[in-house]
């Protein structure tokens, strides 16, 4: 690159003989005394060695010597300014190339070198020459760097040393020699020519932006060349970039790369993938360029859980549609995944239902932790913490607890911890790999928020969790084609407790992923879920082991669908363990839920396993809304003998108000007992009787009793003692015998025969 050839840049200043009112006796600025007329300077025609040159005769103690003409001072451009000399007579003088640094035509700036290397000189009539290379730019070769504030200079020498000598100068040459610092061939700008000093001390932000500036105006790529470069202050750059060097800068400053926003550029620029990630993170919430990360196919190491949050520093909320997409996060062992665990006292009372109050040493509680203790529910989770009153906020209900009691607090850590925003809306993991490596959970939720969506994910080996939900940050979340890829394989069902993710919220869909091995698959407070084409398989190599629930609902009223999944060795529990009075009074029961078109199997399980489980934590709860059809059922090496019933560990059905039940439709494979709501019951009756039992109590789901009978159809002819036609109508009575699951057929007179009668366990009404 040369300024002259290629900007019509003139740098020489004018010869000698054209005048020396061109030349200045001090700084070279305009209105300074020049040497025309005085007596120490002369123009000499003809000098064997220079031709037309300058005499002068040294009379202070350090003579000046500057053109009046404004060199220009260009970012990127480097400058030589030579000079001839050599010594006449007397005392021998040392020279050097001087300046005067300007910011504009008559503003001097001060605090930069302006003199070069001194030469003295030993010798009379012996042709010396001096030089000296002036830049903006801080590089090695370059006498004075001047920084990006320097637009103009005046250059000629300094005579120092001893007075009284005479001494010739050849005329001032000032020359491009930015070829001697940058490539022959180039379509980039480095930062360090425009004053970037790259020493990881000086603040190099205003000189980056200066190359993006340049950059973007030529179309050219911004370099960082080897060095770290320090910069102090947000910086956008709009250009494309590369990295020779790396960056640093404080947690709460932003790199902004608009042109090359990925995770490779970010783990170029900052020396690491992971902090790398962080700062790419960072800059994503904070400019509106980019509405996506791309981790470009990279594996992130990561040594320690990412706080999201701290990550970004400067937002509490946010809720743009943003997505990180496309990459790997690979766990390293260490003590920084080590769970943190508390016990505190703590007093709980139903009328606050989400409150845990005069906890001890409250400080010391994380934020997240997962709360164990007597009439707790599953996956309960400290949402907050309030320091001064001594309280924490839960994620749900207490169903059990005593007033105090001791509490276990158990904080996992997370690859993705988004949990310290305040509220997150409509972030997206695409196309992730999460490698836990069985010392990490993977990603956890905001406190608030909604539209969480992971997709084409992968989340492997997770220690504990796999997505935790500790408010409803889960509002509206969307799993889907993930797959979940269990530590515990090698374990017993009931030995494992990892869980793929828990709901508090409404609106979940969940929707064709692959889950291997966990405790449970999900664990769903909340209503309006949609659990659709996924398959979870939970089964071990235990002779008639034991199984666990694949899904947890946790509230009674659900609004919610379980469609066309394939649900293996393991079932579905429904219960309302997150009531903080789970006895009914006057809240809605067990209902809306549907179960349709999946296909349940299990293998080498007890006879007493079920897949479909209501627990009630408490007294008067029934089934208010339930259908369950166009499954299939298949058990695999032994037979099971029914498919649905009820755990009364804590409480039984109150089946005298069971309501809109529909059970039909199912295939059973290897069940001993069908199972139907309504059911088409043929009773036969042999000998002649007033009163027929029929039996339809095993066919009932969940012990239901014979409450209602849609219809009665003989089959044939309805006979008497000696077969005679009976023509009457008989009529029933509903919840007969001890389990209330029998109906009593009631003749005029005594009768035999065959009837058919559609039998209800639940009042459709």
């Amino acid at each position: 690159m040369n300024k002259v050839i290629t900007d019509g840049i003139v740098l020489m200043p004018a010869p000698f003989e054209a005048g020396l009112s061109q030349w200045s006796r001090t700084d070279g600025t305009p209105g300074s005394p020049t040497y025309q007329g005085f007596a120490d300077a002369a123009l000499v025609p003809a000098d064997q060695d220079f031709g037309s040159c300058l005499e002068m005769q040294k009379n202070s103690v350090t003579m000046s010597l500057r053109y009046k003409g404004d060199t220009p001072i260009l970012p990127g451009c480097y400058l030589r300014v030579t000079a001839k000399v050599k010594a006449m007579s007397g005392n021998l003088p040392s020279v050097r190339i001087a300046a005067w640094a300007g910011v504009n035509a008559s503003t001097h700036l001060t605090g930069v070198v302006e003199v070069g290397p001194s030469l003295a000189l030993t010798a009379y009539g012996r042709v010396e020459t001096v030089s000296a290379i002036i830049g903006i730019g801080f590089r090695q070769g370059v006498d004075m760097s001047w920084g990006t504030t320097a637009t103009l200079g005046h250059f000629g020498i300094d005579l120092t040393g001893a007075t009284g000598g005479v001494v010739r100068v050849d005329d001032i040459i000032i020359e491009d020699i930015t070829e001697a610092f940058l490539r022959t061939m180039m379509d980039w700008v480095d930062v360090r020519d425009y004053g970037a000093k790259g020493d990881g001390v000086t603040d190099d932000s205003a000189a980056v932006e200066a190359a993006d500036a340049d950059a973007l105006a030529t179309g050219r790529t911004v370099l960082f060349s080897k060095g770290t470069f320090r910069l102090a202050n947000d910086v956008q750059i709009d250009s494309d970039c590369r990295f020779e060097g790396t960056v640093t800068m404080p947690v709460d400053k932003r790199l902004a790369l608009t042109r090359g926003f990925n995770l490779p550029l970010y783990a170029e620029a900052f020396g690491s993938e992971e902090l790398g990630f962080k700062k790419a993170f960072q800059a994503l919430l904070n400019f509106a360029d980019h509405d996506a990360l791309d981790l470009g196919g990279r594996r992130v190491e990561v040594t320690a859980p990412i706080d999201m949050q701290a990550a970004v520093n400067n937002k509490t909320t946010f809720n743009t549609r943003r997505v990180i997409r496309n990459g790997q996060f690979n766990v390293i062992s260490g003590a920084a995944w080590t769970p943190t665990v508390v016990t505190s006292q703590a007093s709980y009372s139903t009328g606050n239902a989400k409150t845990l109050s005069a906890v001890a040493n409250i400080a010391n509680v994380p934020v997240g932790a997962l709360v164990t203790g007597a009439g707790v529910g599953r996956e309960v989770y400290v949402t907050a913490k309030n320091v001064g009153n001594g309280t924490l906020t839960l994620s749900q209900p207490l169903y059990g607890a005593p007033g105090t009691q001791t509490y276990t607090f158990t904080r996992f850590k997370y690859v993705l911890d988004f949990s310290g925003f305040a509220q997150l809306e409509k972030m997206i993991l695409d196309d992730i790999d999460i490698q836990c490596n069985g010392q990490a959970s993977g990603v956890m939720l905001a406190p608030s928020g909604g539209i969480f969506q992971m997709r084409d994910c992968f989340i492997t080996a997770p220690k504990d969790r796999g997505i935790t939900s500790i408010g409803n940050g889960c509002q509206g979340m969307l799993i889907d084609r993930c797959q979940f890829l269990s530590n515990e394989s090698a374990l017993r069902s009931q030995d494992r407790t990892s869980i793929v993710f828990n709901v508090n919220a409404n609106d979940v869909k969940v929707r064709e992923n692959r889950v291997v091995h966990f405790r449970h698959f999900g664990v769903l407070a909340g209503s309006g879920h949609l659990v659709v084409g996924n398959h979870w398989f939970q089964g071990d190599n235990e002779t008639q082991g034991l199984r666990v629930a694949g899904l947890v609902f946790a509230n009674t009223n659900l609004k919610s669908t379980i469609t066309g999944n394939y649900i293996d060795n393991s079932f579905v529990e429904w219960t309302n363990e997150y009531e903080s009075n789970p006895a009914f009074v006057n809240q809605f029961s067990f209902g809306g839920l549907t179960v349709t078109g999946n296909t349940f199997t299990c293998n080498d399980v007890a006879p007493w396993f079920r897949w479909i489980s209501i627990k009630p934590y408490g007294a008067g709860h029934f089934v208010q809304g339930l259908n369950v059809s166009g499954n299939v059922f298949r058990a695999l090496n032994g037979v099971i003998d029914r498919v649905e019933g009820v755990d009364t560990t804590f409480a039984d059905l109150d089946r005298s108000r069971m309501r809109n039940v529909l059970f039909t439709g199912n295939s059973f494979n290897s069940v001993t007992q069908n199972v139907e709501n309504p059911v088409l019951y043929a009773h036969d009756q042999a000998t002649a009787a007033t009163v027929w039992t029929a039996q339809p109590g095993a066919f009932l789901p969940f012990g239901g009793w014979a409450r209602n009978v849609e219809s009665i159809c003989a089959e044939g002819a309805i006979t008497g003692p000696v077969g005679e036609i009976r023509a009457e109508m008989p009529y029933l009575q509903f919840e007969q015998g001890t389990n209330k699951n029998e109906v009593r057929v009631v003749w005029p007179q005594a009768s035999k025969g065959r009837l058919h009668m559609r039998v209800r366990m639940d009042n459709p009404l």
